[in-house]
């Protein structure tokens, strides 16, 4: 085929013609590519290791698979519900794929999913299907913590298989709102707010300082646009559209999909940003033993200076 002549493929000594294969080969081709045909199925690669020995495969070629990913996708749970939040730029490396991938998926009427990392190793469809038959079977909506031990399962039975995989769950259970973490290496946590991708930092540093439990619904929506707005201005795989979900335990709503542009022009004069809570500081390093009122000062006085003509600030 075209594509074979134009990454090399044919001229490979294992690569054989589709059209030559015996039976059985065939057979174990159908089965290698079964998810075309059923997009619930989930292969396993061909080989062991394939993050390493897909390189060694492209070595007699010039073609390179780069998986380099980023993303920004943010979570948090506060008195009116639960708050997603994420951008929509595709990236591998330094090529920009699209600015219109949808990294909040709607799994069920009451679940949301939130995928970082590779788009194809988050299964969101796989736990569409799970979701669904879980509600027919057990006449009642799959909680959280059961989605989450779904992914956390089938992770770990692919460890060392070159995934990179963070996603986010967030639903409404009998015991309220519920926000879990899953990444590839099987890891589950459970927590009131996830910051999940390469704008991570940034976004984070922008939800710590202003996010408060007793917030409207209005101030959670611009909260989480700001700090992905920091995240879409700080870290280059971060941005195209900021779309917001809110989860209460009707259910899912989406609230706004925005350019990054606009909110670039809504959130750029920083004038207007709330102060900091010093109070809430304080208490903070209270709880390790640390006194904000009693830290020295490392500031330099005048003429104070060292041998070599610096100035002294370690005292």
């Amino acid at each position: 085929m075209a594509l074979e002549g134009i990454c090399g493929m044919n001229k490979l000594d294992f690569a054989t013609p589709y059209e030559i294969l015996d039976h059985g080969q065939r057979n174990q081709a159908a089965m290698g590519s079964i998810n075309f045909q059923n997009p619930f199925k989930l292969v396993l690669p061909p080989t062991p290791y394939p993050f390493g020995n897909i390189n060694k495969l492209f070595e007699k070629t010039s073609t390179k698979i780069n998986v380099t990913s980023g993303t920004t996708t943010l979570g948090f749970i506060f008195q009116g519900g639960i708050v997603l939040c994420a951008d929509s730029r595709g990236t591998s490396d330094t090529f920009i794929g699209s600015n219109e991938v949808e990294k909040i998926i709607e799994i069920s009427d009451h679940l949301l999913g939130t995928m970082a990392g590779c788009a194809a190793d988050c299964w969101d469809r796989v736990l569409m299907r799970e979701c669904r038959l879980y509600e027919l079977r057990f006449k009642r909506k799959l909680p959280v913590r059961a989605a989450a031990r779904m992914i956390c399962n089938t992770a770990f039975h692919m460890l060392d298989m070159g995934l990179s995989m963070g996603m986010m769950l967030a639903g409404w259970g009998p015991k309220g709102p519920q926000l879990a973490y899953v990444d590839s290496d099987g890891e589950r946590l459970y927590g009131s707010n996830f910051v999940v991708g390469s704008g991570s930092l940034a976004a984070m540093g922008v939800f710590d300082v202003n996010f408060h439990f007793d917030m409207t619904n209005e101030e959670a929506f611009t909260l989480a646009e700001r700090a992905l707005y920091h995240a879409t201005y700080s870290d280059s795989y971060t941005g195209g559209l900021v779309r917001v979900y809110h989860i209460t335990k009707d259910g899912w709503k989406k609230i706004s999909c925005t350019d990054s542009v606009v909110l670039h022009e809504r959130f750029k004069n920083f004038d207007n940003q709330p102060t900091l809570d010093v109070d809430s500081k304080e208490r903070y390093f209270a709880r390790d033993g640390l006194d904000l009122k009693k830290r020295p000062c490392t500031i330099p006085k005048e003429g104070d200076e060292d041998n070599d003509g610096n100035n002294d600030d370690t005292r």
